[in-house]
């Protein structure tokens, strides 16, 4: 089978086309014919880190969407099912033509959506509702606090479905932050309530709006540059969450106001197969259901092109300029 995968650590031209025995499924897991996949800043830092054991390549990717082809005895979908998901860092990404996933955090994908839409929405959505609704509780109040969430960096992958999450499921006013008129514009469209410029200071520019300090901080990205502006900003035994990863992270800011701090990596249920692992693929469930209700919709922003290794190296290259709006998918293996 075709995947693209590389050997050592590098630049984006590292990534080739290369050929792969296909692989079975067994136990838990789903072989799946891969239709699309989107890029996430995490591909790139992999890329950039790590390279192949033993010699071999390493195939990254981790959100796809693809048909079931062949079904382990213990997997909870079936062959034929048409399936989005994430996947696992600990095993090959999904950057090839079939991939094997447990299904356990797998779902059946939007039946509304296309499959580079659909593709847009695993990694993302997993992410913000697990540090939604798991890390930060935003379903129970912050007491005295005002019922409101600031994000920032809010136009992003995470940021985008973070949004349409917190509208959907809570009554909490939405505070975004983003610097370029496109992208205050995206999170506006999205459905943020407020948005904040993040190359100011963001201390002020919440405190303008009138509502009291916030709950509630989601930081997705650059989260050093901002962490005393947050500091500043929220309330009192309010709930703070970053999913970036700064060098350094000093959190006692935070102590005068008991406020906690919360990290999250999606990655870590399937990568030491919790026994609440199964909860990514009953939230993907639920992420589908809203979708298909009309509730949240993809936030895919761009289709590359195909799945081959100068589109891929072209998607990785762009997401690393910092400047990408939503998520960028490729659509179907090159001939």
């Amino acid at each position: 089978m075709k995947a693209i995968g590389y050997r050592h650590p590098g630049a984006p031209d590292v990534l080739e086309t290369i050929d792969l025995p296909r692989p079975r499924a067994e136990g838990h897991d789903l072989l799946v014919e891969v239709a699309a996949i989107s890029v996430n800043p995490v591909d790139t830092k992999v890329r950039r880190r790590a390279g192949a054991d033993d010699g071999e390549h390493k195939v990254l990717g981790w959100d796809a969407v693809g048909r079931v082809v062949e079904a382990g005895p213990e997997a909870t979908l079936a062959v034929g099912d048409e399936v989005y998901y994430a996947g696992s860092i600990a095993r090959p990404g999904a950057n090839s033509q079939f991939h094997l996933v447990d299904s356990r955090i797998a779902a059946k994908k939007p039946q509304h959506l296309s499959n580079a839409e659909a593709a847009a929405m695993p990694l993302t959505s997993i992410t913000a509702w697990e540090m939604l609704f798991d890390r930060l509780d935003i379903r129970r109040p912050v007491p005295g606090a005002a019922n409101a969430i600031v994000i920032v960096g809010a136009a992003g992958g995470v940021g985008s479905i973070a949004i349409q999450l917190v509208r959907a499921l809570t009554d909490l006013t939405v505070i975004a932050t983003a610097s370029r008129p496109e992208t205050q514009a995206w999170v506006r469209e999205l459905g943020a309530h407020h948005v904040i410029d993040h190359s100011q200071p963001l201390a002020a520019q919440v405190e303008a709006l009138g509502l009291g300090a916030p709950g509630f901080v989601f930081s997705v990205t650059e989260t050093h540059r901002h962490l005393e502006e947050i500091q500043t900003l929220i309330a009192p035994q309010g709930r703070f969450g970053l999913i970036d990863d700064p060098d350094t992270l000093d959190v006692m800011g935070f102590k005068t106001k008991a406020v906690s701090t919360h990290w999250e990596l999606m990655f870590t249920r399937p990568m030491f197969a919790t026994p609440d692992m199964a909860e990514q693929g009953r939230l993907l469930a639920e992420v589908a259901s809203l979708i298909d209700a009309g509730r949240v919709k993809s936030t895919l922003a761009e289709v590359f092109g195909p799945i081959d290794a100068v589109t891929l190296q072209e998607a990785h290259t762009f997401i690393e300029t910092g400047r990408a709006r939503g998520k960028i998918v490729l659509e179907g293996f090159a001939t």
